[in-house]
């Protein structure tokens, strides 16, 4: 997705999200599997902001859209000696062209701003 055109604000947010990569990474046969962990949202924001982007519920954890699925699992880490929050892995799958906005936009709508 690009964002010519747009806020200033908007480029820059996309230009340091874009600096964090990806657990992983991969195309094969046009198939493109990406995935990210979101610290300090929970299962069921994520879901709904999938739901948001167009997808649909096809279980706890997962998630349907037009040519794009997302499996989604959480964990409580630990931030520091005493405190612990939950991180939500989210693994998207589908054609490359149409996954690629739809996890911008996901990313964009879970960014929290550390401190």
């Amino acid at each position: 997705m690009t964002l010519s055109g747009a806020p200033s604000w908007a480029r820059r947010r996309k230009a340091a999200l874009d600096s964090i990569p990806p657990v992983e990474r991969t195309v094969e046969d046009g198939t493109l599997r990406v995935t990210r962990r979101f610290r300090g949202l929970t299962i069921e924001q994520a879901m709904g902001y999938l739901e948001h982007l167009g997808g649909e519920r096809r279980g706890e954890t997962e998630i349907e859209g037009d040519e794009w699925q997302a499996r989604l699992s959480a964990r409580r880490v630990p931030v520091g000696p005493s405190y612990r929050l939950t991180e939500v892995t989210i693994t998207w799958t589908g054609r490359e062209d149409v996954l690629e906005p739809i996890i911008l936009q996901f990313r964009l709508k879970a960014f929290r701003a550390p401190g």
